[in-house]
């Protein structure tokens, strides 16, 4: 159906797997190397939009006759962007923020075309965490699961049982919103 490669512009294992549970196996997968620090006032949904630009634009300028999709998911509380949790106390500043109050996921998804044709998504899921004691937060933080996620926990694992309540796409709060993903693939003729 497709006329020239599908490139997954991203390392996320997660990001691949969601991809394939919609039927969509990439024909490479090339990390994009980019700046991805926030710019002053930047806001959330903004700041996950343009880092998904800049990542397919990256790939895209190796591999002009390429489909790339690219995707970047970016935790909100208020006008804050949290960031992945690279140590221990990282992830506990952001679990003790989120604890008892509802924030957002933003995922941007972007899909560039051969000819230099860009189409972009961007969804947001809401998600509120019970309140967390000391304990909890403990508990989390020696599985490690936090290590390298945004605003430092993952839905898709031990942190669950603390998810009161989601609004939205569960598959964004993973990663990547299948069902726009797939939307911005069918309109390319990627997919059926």
């Amino acid at each position: 159906m497709k006329s020239a490669p599908l490139i997954l512009a991203s390392a996320s294992p997660r990001r691949k797997s969601l991809l394939e549970q919609i039927g969509v196996v990439p024909d490479q997968i090339i990390a994009a190397d980019i700046d991805e620090t926030p710019m002053k006032g930047e806001l959330p949904r903004g700041h996950a939009l343009r880092l998904a630009i800049e990542k397919a634009e990256a790939v895209a300028a190796k591999h002009e006759d390429s489909f790339i999709l690219s995707g970047d998911t970016v935790v909100g509380c208020g006008r804050r962007i949290l960031p992945k949790s690279e140590d221990e106390q990282t992830a506990r500043d952001c679990l003790e923020l989120l604890s008892g109050r509802s924030h957002r996921v933003f995922s941007g998804v972007v899909l560039a075309m051969p000819g230099g044709r860009i189409s972009s998504r961007v969804v947001e899921t809401r998600v509120k965490v019970r309140v967390l004691d000391e304990a909890s937060i403990k508990e989390y933080l020696d599985s490690g699961e936090w290590d390298g996620k945004a605003g430092g926990y993952a839905i898709q694992g031990l942190f669950a049982k603390h998810i009161v309540s989601i609004i939205g796409s569960h598959p964004n709060v993973v990663g990547l919103p299948q069902y726009e993903t797939a939307n911005l693939l069918r309109g390319a003729g990627l997919i059926k």
